[in-house]
C-alpha cells in the first residue's frame, strides 16, 4: 500500500486537533509555529520526542506541551499514539512502541485522576502523627516500599520496612495502639498482608493501603485510608508476578513530595520567626 502524502497526513492531524478559525485566535505566535510544524511532519511525529519538536520549532518542551494540551490531548505521548493509530503506513515497530508509551501514560494519568486532595492530605497527616510506621509489602512491590521507607527516614520518620511473611506476622502481632501500618499491594488481597493487617488492627493500630486492586479487595476494606492506583490490564511477562508497579511509584512520590514540602515550609517559617526574634532582641539591647 503506498504511503500517504503530506496533505493526507495533515488531514489526519487536523482531524485529531480539530483546528478552526476561533481556535487559532487563542494561540500565540509560537503555538502557531508548533502546530504548523506538526501538520507538516505528521509521519515524523511517531518517531520524535517532545524535545525534538521543541528544537525544530525554536521553542521549549513546555510550550509544545501547552500547545498540544490546548488541542485537546493530555500530552505529546497521546498525540503521538493517536497519529500512529490513524496512519496506515505506521510500521509495526512504530505502532508497538507507541502502544507501550500509551500504556505508561494511562497508568500515570489515571492514577493521578484517582487521587483527591483529601486523601493525600489525610495520608500525610497519618504519616506525620504516627509514633512508628511499619511498611509491609510482598513481591516486586517491596522495591516501592523500600524506596518509600528510605525517603521517610530522611524526613525524620520512625520507619520499619519488611517483606518477610513470618517477620511481618510477628511485628504486627506486637503492634501498639496508634502505630501505623502502610501496605503496598498491587492486588489488595495477598494473604500474608491481609493477616498482618488484621493483627495490627486487633492491637489498635492504624492501616493505610496503597493498591491497584478493586475497592472491595480485603486490604482496601480493612484500611482506615485506601489510596487507589490504576493498573493497565496488559502484562508483558506472564510467567511470574512481574506486573508494572508504576502506579504505586507515582502514589509514593506524590505523598513524599507533599510531606517534604510541608516540612520545608514549616522549617522556613520557624527560621523566619527565629530570625525576627533575634533581630528584636538585638535592637532592644542596643537601645
Amino acid at each position: 500500500m503506498p504511503s500517504k502524502s503530506i496533505n493526507e497526513y495533515s488531514e489526519v492531524l487536523a482531524m485529531l486537533i480539530k483546528i478552526d478559525q476561533n481556535f487559532h485566535k487563542h494561540l500565540t505566535e509560537t503555538e502557531h509555529t508548533v502546530i504548523t510544524f506538526l501538520n507538516a511532519h505528521v509521519e515524523d511525529i511517531m518517531r520524535m520526542s517532545i524535545t525534538d519538536v521543541a528544537e525544530a520549532t525554536y521553542s521549549s518542551p513546555a510550550t509544545v506541551s501547552r500547545t498540544i494540551k490546548k488541542c485537546g490531548f493530555s500530552g505529546f505521548a497521546e498525540l503521538r499514539y493517536r497519529v500512529a493509530r490513524e496512519t496506515e503506513s505506521a510500521g509495526h515497530d512504530s505502532l508497538a512502541v507507541n502502544e507501550i508509551f500509551n500504556k505508561s501514560l494511562l497508568e500515570v494519568t489515571r492514577t493521578i485522576d484517582h487521587l483527591s486532595q483529601e486523601i493525600v492530605l489525610s495520608v500525610v497527616k497519618e504519616l506525620r502523627t504516627a509514633p512508628r510506621i511499619y511498611l509491609l509489602s510482598r513481591g516486586l512491590s517491596e522495591h516501592v516500599a523500600e524506596e518509600f521507607a528510605l525517603k521517610l527516614q530522611l524526613l525524620g520518620c520512625n520507619v520499619f520496612a519488611n517483606s518477610d511473611a513470618a517477620t511481618m506476622q510477628e511485628i504486627t502481632s506486637n503492634a501498639k495502639p496508634h502505630e501505623l501500618v502502610v501496605i503496598f499491594t498491587l492486588s489488595g488481597k495477598t494473604p500474608e498482608l491481609v493477616s498482618a493487617a488484621e493483627n495490627a488492627l486487633s492491637r489498635g493500630g492504624r492501616l493505610i493501603t496503597i493498591t491497584c486492586g478493586p475497592p472491595d479487595s480485603p486490604l482496601a476494606q480493612l484500611a482506615h485510608r485506601t489510596v487507589f492506583g490504576y493498573r493497565h490490564q496488559h502484562v508483558s511477562i506472564r510467567s511470574v508476578d512481574a506486573a508494572s508497579r508504576l502506579p504505586l511509584y507515582v502514589i509514593s512520590r506524590i505523598l513524599i513530595d507533599y510531606l517534604s514540602q510541608e516540612l520545608q515550609e514549616e522549617h522556613d517559617k520557624a527560621a523566619r520567626k527565629q530570625a525576627a526574634q533575634r533581630s528584636k532582641h538585638y535592637f532592644q539591647v542596643e537601645s
